[in-house]
């Protein structure tokens, strides 16, 4: 176990400064409150007439395929290590998307899961320079699959967008956001200089509308380059030295993303309600989509709240608030308990802490 006697901290904006266990119960504590919220909104004397009648083996397999969801990221991980040149088991890979769960759930927009990973692929062997590019290919496989399933399920399910205008309004928000992010994907891969250019002009139009300060400027500039080549030669990487193992791993990434998604048309199914998978593979792919945005740590609040609206257009809103901490807790809560353990276990909460110190210093440092 790697521990360090004396805790660091988090340093946030004005001045507040977090270590990580504060971080982790304040967590606990908006989890317990919007559970609370949630539930209270909801629930009535109904509510529990139909859970008496839930489908016990709709819901052992919910389970079962949050557990499969667990090995089918660990064995991309696998994957994308053998596509880098490098050997890792599934007991190493298991705890990387395990901690990345704690790493998630202690910072904002679940920002923190990434130092984590690679701290512990590079403790397991592994140079830092591939552990970033490892966690980042992974990161980016989820999101360009989602923005291939959603603009699909837009086209099969009009009907079912055209009767939610919220939904509606998030479908256009994503779809924007996937058109920019896709082609500033594929602009870095091909011409990797336009992106320091473009980028470049970014900062100095910040600077010049007193956003960024002129003495950062150069320091910003020098960053963001270097930022870019790493980004580029990784992906040469595996362009270039494992493409077989690279492919394996977007196959595993499909099956894993299929199998997640699969988790809340079980609960709904268990619970005696028919649902179009489709309709609801839809719903749940904004939901994880917005939720890379929440500002709160671990996008708790408005996970559970916004879980209780996607379930609300499936079932009775009696049973929307239940339903939706049902998969938070078998989905979500599970792993964040499993990595919490891992992350004492492997690196004590001192070790925790310098990982998320590391990470707070060279945010810091960058311009300057």
């Amino acid at each position: 176990m790697f521990c360090i006697s004396h805790p660091s901290s988090v340093v946030l904006k004005g001045g507040w400064t977090l270590t990580v266990r504060k971080s982790f119960t304040i967590f606990i504590c908006i989890v317990i409150v919007s559970i609370t919220s949630v539930l209270f909104l909801s629930i009535d004397s109904a509510t529990f007439d139909v859970l008496e009648n839930t489908n016990p083996v709709l819901l052992s397999l919910a389970v079962l395929l949050v557990v499969l969801g667990w090995c089918l990221d660990a064995c991309k991980f696998i994957f994308l290590a053998r596509a880098a040149g490098e050997y890792l088991s599934f007991r190493q890979t298991i705890s990387v998307v395990w901690i990345n769960y704690f790493g998630s759930a202690i910072t904002p927009m679940q920002s923190g899961g990434g130092p984590f990973q690679v701290y512990l692929l590079y403790k397991n062997g592994v140079s830092v320079g591939k552990s970033v590019a490892i966690t980042l290919v992974r990161t980016l496989q989820v999101i360009f699959i989602l923005s291939l399933i959603i603009p699909f399920s837009i086209v099969s399910e009009a009907d079912f967008i055209e009767r939610h205008i919220m939904l509606k309004w998030f479908v256009v928000y994503v779809l924007i956001f996937i058109v920019i992010a896709s082609f500033l994907l594929t602009v870095s891969i091909v011409r990797p200089h336009l992106i320091k250019r473009w980028s470049n002009g970014f900062l100095v139009r910040m600077k010049r509308i007193g956003i960024l300060k002129p003495r950062l400027l150069l320091g910003a500039a020098r960053w963001a380059s270097r930022e870019i080549d790493n980004y580029s030669t990784n992906i040469r990487l595996f362009q270039s030295t494992g493409k077989y193992w690279f492919m394996l791993s977007v196959l595993t990434a499909v099956v894993h993303l299929w199998v997640y998604l699969s988790i809340m048309p079980c609960l709904i199914m268990a619970a005696g309600f028919h649902v179009e998978y489709m309709q609801c593979m839809l719903a749940e792919s904004l939901l994880l989509f917005l939720l890379y945005f929440v500002p709160t740590l671990g996008g708790s609040g408005a996970a559970e709240g916004g879980a209780a609206a996607v379930f609300g257009l499936f079932v009775p809103w009696n049973l929307a608030g239940v339903m939706a901490i049902a998969w938070r807790l078998i989905s979500e809560y599970t792993g964040i308990a499993l990595g919490t353990a891992v992350a004492i276990k492997l690196l004590g909460w001192g070790g925790a802490e310098k990982v998320m110190k590391e990470e707070s210093e060279r945010l810091d440092n960058v311009g300057k």
